[in-house]
């Protein structure tokens, strides 16, 4: 493994951990040795990654920091060409524009060989049927999110019943024919989702979540995660007692 990819590498190992990890792990992690590991931690350092820590403590690297140009795979440019044209093509008209223009600024830092491998990729999107988006734009949606807001709805449900609920949306899922924001609804008092189509009105409110999103994310996966393993056991159950 060259000297740059191994300093890459570990550049992204750190940025995968929001606390001080040990130099024992990342050097685990990289694949390299404990002195190796310090060195490189070393050279990141000159070259002005702001990596703070030290032998014994641990090394966490501080928001950011901006990696130079890189160079990618074959495989990752065309995971991030094909990923790039299904947002500019299935999500909102906000979040393709700037799908687009992040793919023409990926382009721009590639040497030539790579640049054209974007420029004249063989994978392409499929033509799917217009997802409704109902008449709450989706990018008001994601900013309520990343700011962590409150927001009021009135929503519709698939009996047409109509409520007003207090909601903290978390997360915006993209299915094939649907959108769902994943939230928790103050009228219920636990996790619910709804339907981007069904949403008749959407304010956001100036006070945050009482919770900061990620931890209701974590909330919420384990929720999903213990379902899950609940539907399987209980499967299991089933299969055994058929045969």
């Amino acid at each position: 493994m060259s000297r740059a990819r191994r300093l890459l590498d570990l550049v992204q190992e750190l940025r995968s951990h929001r606390n001080p990890v040990t130099g024992a792990r990342l050097a685990e992690a990289t694949g390299v040795s404990l002195r190796t590991l310090y060195r490189d931690i070393d050279a990141l350092k000159a070259q002005g990654a702001p990596i703070e820590g030290e032998p014994g403590l641990g090394y966490v690297l501080m928001p950011g920091f901006m990696l130079p140009p890189l160079m990618f795979t074959e495989d990752e440019i065309e995971a991030i060409v094909l990923g790039s044209k299904w947002v500019a093509m299935r999500a909102d008209e906000n979040l393709g524009d700037a799908a687009r223009s992040a793919l023409v600024k990926i382009a721009s830092v590639l040497p030539p060989d790579l640049k054209a491998s974007v420029e004249d990729s063989s994978l392409h999107v499929g033509p799917g049927a217009p997802v409704p988006e109902g008449v709450t734009r989706l990018s008001d949606i994601r900013d309520a999110i990343r700011r962590e807001r409150k927001v009021v709805v009135r929503y519709e449900d698939l009996a047409g019943a109509v409520t007003e609920r207090t909601i903290w949306p978390f997360a915006l899922t993209f299915f094939e024919k649907a959108r769902l924001v994943i939230g928790w609804c103050e009228l219920r008092e636990d996790f619910r989702s709804f339907r981007a189509d069904r949403i008749l009105s959407f304010t956001v409110c100036e006070r945050r979540y009482l919770r900061r999103r990620q931890v209701l994310m974590k909330e919420w996966q384990a929720r999903q995660q213990a379902r899950e393993a609940d539907a399987r056991s209980c499967g299991a159950i089933e299969r055994r007692r058929a045969g």
